[in-house]
């Protein structure tokens, strides 16, 4: 059963915009915002007086000075006055949170049109100011000093699986520096990634003066970097006649796990787990229906761990996707073409609507460099804290 024959209405995707990702000095949070939202507004074929609700997706935890940024994105235009505006926030998901917060009132009948985007300002605070904020979405670590930050979160999970599963002569170090080649690689043909270089498989599984080791085993190679920028789409119950043709929500899932470190299996994800099952079961399909997806790699342990958890391999096993090639940009089953967040960059609350918007130019085939062959489905997973606030879509062409 899909969502349409489980709600009776559509959900589609016809418009988006995304700035690039990066160190953006010249943008302010407002500037990014108008951008994506304008050019999403432009791309769906609609004004912007037609639009019946906006969410924004954002974290801020103290990064910027401004709390409060429901309405910038009335600033689009007078058309926009005294349109519902929310800001949502659920750590470095606070994009794909917003994006069902719009879907949901689609389903709910409550607006017909919804305008959502994320959006990050990072790079002009201190990184102590943004370890800081990040370590802000854990329950043990929020609050207290840490020279590794979060990176050192997902180190210890690291350690943890290493020592259930193995890590004989430094397997696991290769086996992440295998996922942070191929995303850097990936990167390479995304116009909108910060960091677009193949540094090839030996860089990133070597320790050296230009990739050292911030938290072992996790080297600057497998750690996603501080980011600005902005993604937007435009959700609708009907087509409205676009630029491009609609993408279909086929099927959404979230899940949360216990905040506690000592409640949670580091190794298992299981809420994470649960989210995908959620989402693969509404749409009504399977993994093997999948084209492709953009998975939430705030480090190369996350991207490993997620080929586990969306069933693609069986615990312990998430290496055998890399050594038999299914997730490479030719596999049965590309993973994070657009170079994910270890290459396109991490602007918190951008990730998950980009992660959306991407996989809709796969859909329509307007993806550029980074086109796929015909692709028609797609899944997209996004992440808040370790395996905490989980969110899948099951994105379809039209």
């Amino acid at each position: 059963m899909s969502l349409k024959e489980q709600f009776g209405k559509d959900v589609l995707l016809t418009g988006w915009g995304h700035s690039r990702f990066g160190k953006l000095a010249d943008e302010t949070l407002e500037s990014l915002i108008v951008q994506v939202a304008t050019e999403a507004i432009g791309n769906a074929g609609i004004e912007a007086g037609q639009i019946d609700e906006i969410y924004l997706g954002q974290f801020n935890s103290g990064m910027m000075p401004l709390a409060f940024p429901s309405s910038l994105a009335l600033q689009v235009s007078d058309q926009l006055a005294n349109v519902p505006s929310t800001r949502v926030e659920n750590a470095c998901a606070s994009g794909s949170a917003a994006f069902q917060q719009g879907t949901k009132s689609l389903l709910a009948g409550t607006a017909r049109t919804v305008l959502v985007i994320g959006a990050e300002k990072m790079t002009h605070a201190g990184a102590d100011v943004v370890g800081a904020a990040l370590l802000g979405a854990d329950y043990d670590m929020a609050g207290k000093a840490s020279t590794t930050g979060f990176t050192g979160l997902f180190a210890e999970v690291a350690k943890h699986y290493g020592k259930r599963y193995g890590d004989s002569n430094g397997k696991l170090g290769d086996v992440l520096g295998t996922i942070a080649a191929k995303n850097h690689r990936n990167g390479v043909d995304n116009p909108y990634a910060q960091l677009r270089k193949d540094l090839g498989e030996d860089f990133c599984r070597t320790v050296s003066d230009k990739n050292p080791m911030v938290a072992d085993p996790l080297r600057r190679t497998d750690c996603s970097p501080v980011s600005d920028g902005a993604a937007a789409v435009v959700l609708s119950v009907a087509p409205t006649g676009g630029a491009t043709a609609p993408v279909r929500l086929a099927g959404f899932g979230q899940a949360n796990d216990f905040f506690p470190a000592e409640r949670r299996d580091p190794t298992e994800f299981a809420a994470t787990r649960a989210s995908w099952h959620r989402a693969l079961a509404m749409a009504g399909v399977g993994l093997e229906d999948l084209d492709f997806a953009e998975v939430h790699d705030c480090f190369t342990i996350a991207e490993l761990l997620m080929y586990e958890a969306m069933g693609l391999t069986e615990r312990g096993q998430g290496a055998r996707a890399l050594e038999e090639g299914w997730v490479f940009k030719d596999g049965k089953l590309p993973v994070n073409v657009s170079g994910g967040l270890k290459a396109k960059g991490h602007p918190v609350g951008a990730t998950g609507v980009s992660q959306h918007v991407i996989a809709a130019m796969q859909l329509t085939g307007t993806a550029g460099a980074m086109q796929l062959a015909n692709p028609r489905r797609a899944a997209v997973q996004n992440m808040g804290g370790v395996g905490i606030a989980n969110y899948v879509s099951v994105l379809e062409a039209v």
